[in-house]
């Protein structure tokens, strides 16, 4: 016997995942953890038994209520599920994964379409950011086709716009959980900063690296990642994380002059393997932290005096538009919000199975 929950199989951005209503799932946290690592197959370097693809990008859970907030429309519960290890960190949120927020949340009955564009007020619960998402519903029906291109997908799709705000501090209470701009650990400077997501960031020399290795070629790096974990652990310490070494936050990323036309040259860990391309939780903490007197981007980068600024990050796969409103006001930044554009597909529709000795449902799940 098994459970049946039913789901939608999307691509956000640039990650994939099943999208669920949080109501076909265990309230429990712990047996709602066992639920999604027997869906992904964590435990197996390929998901073999499960939906999962083998990748951290490809074993992301998102699930959707109707917000009870007063400004919210829908309520984007996260989930990270590990690859080879049968963890689940509730901790983060997922940028890429909430450009199917919208859709998913359409295709769901959780939100009525509005006419030619839908505007969905979303509640990222994991951090309490807001997220406008705006997506196009010609006819009552949300649209996947479209010309919008982004770095790191091989087709082009319908554009959705995403503003994020509240995204300060979502974590650890502070846009510099430290009190620093600067901290030096391990003898290698870092800004840890807390936009959207948690991040231990440092300059790519600093690792005697370029900045401008593929993401093969930095995961092939054993020597760097034994140096970058225990500083990112002493970080999330120093963050009042209390002990990081399960759990995906902070994540990491590195920082290069830009050589391709972009702002500045980024890589971004989450944080035991490099990002194929950028998270777009990771991406808005970046830019800050290149909009930051102080930190360690300066000198990296120009940085534009007057907002809202276009910061464009070069990643491992080509390149991600941040579109940051802010404030420059005595002794530094204050972000007001980012905007960026993602593309999302739906995938495919029904039912994922569990064994029913992981959960055996609600009455008439079981099959």
């Amino acid at each position: 016997m098994q459970t049946a929950i039913p789901f939608l199989f999307m691509r956000g951005g640039t990650s994939r995942g099943p999208y669920l209503n949080r109501a076909d799932l265990p309230a429990d946290l712990d047996t709602l953890a066992q639920v999604l690592i027997a869906m992904v197959g964590s435990g197996h370097p390929l998901n073999i038994d499960g939906i999962g693809g083998g990748a951290a990008v490809t074993t992301k859970v998102a699930m959707l209520s109707r917000s009870d907030d007063a400004w919210a429309d829908i309520d984007y519960f996260f989930a990270q599920v590990s690859v080879e290890e049968a963890l689940v960190d509730f901790k983060p949120t997922c940028g890429n994964i909430l450009s199917g927020v919208g859709p998913a949340a359409i295709e769901m009955g959780l939100i009525a379409p509005q006419g030619d564009e839908t505007m969905v007020k979303i509640r990222a619960v994991n951090t309490g950011a807001r997220v406008t998402a705006n997506v196009q519903t010609p006819g009552g029906q949300v649209r996947y086709d479209g010309d919008a291109q982004i770095d790191g997908v091989p087709s082009t799709a319908a554009p959705i716009a995403l503003q994020f705000k509240d995204t300060v501090g979502g974590v650890t209470g502070a846009f510099l959980p430290t009190g620093n701009l600067i901290d030096t650990i391990d003898g290698i400077d870092v800004t840890c900063m807390d936009v959207a997501m948690p991040i231990v960031i440092a300059r790519a020399d600093s690792f005697g690296l370029t900045g401008y290795e593929s993401a093969s070629e930095l995961d092939e790096n054993a020597d760097f990642y034994a140096r970058m974990e225990p500083l990112r652990q002493k970080a999330g310490a120093l963050m009042g994380m209390g002990d990081v070494s399960a759990s995906v936050t902070p994540k990491f990323g590195l920082l290069a002059p830009a050589r391709s036309g972009g702002t500045i040259a980024t890589r971004y860990f989450m944080p035991w393997k490099c990002h194929p391309t950028m998270a777009v939780t990771g991406a808005q903490c970046l830019a800050s932290c290149v909009l930051t007197p102080g930190t360690v981007a300066d000198g990296l980068a120009a940085i534009p005096n007057t907002a809202p600024a276009t910061i464009t990050l070069e990643h491992a796969s080509g390149t991600i538009n941040v579109l940051v409103d802010f404030d420059n006001i005595e002794g530094g930044f204050k972000l007001n919000s980012a905007g960026l554009i993602r593309t999302a597909r739906k995938l495919a529709a029904g039912e994922v199975f569990v064994p029913n000795e992981v959960w055996s449902g609600f009455e008439g799940h079981s099959t």
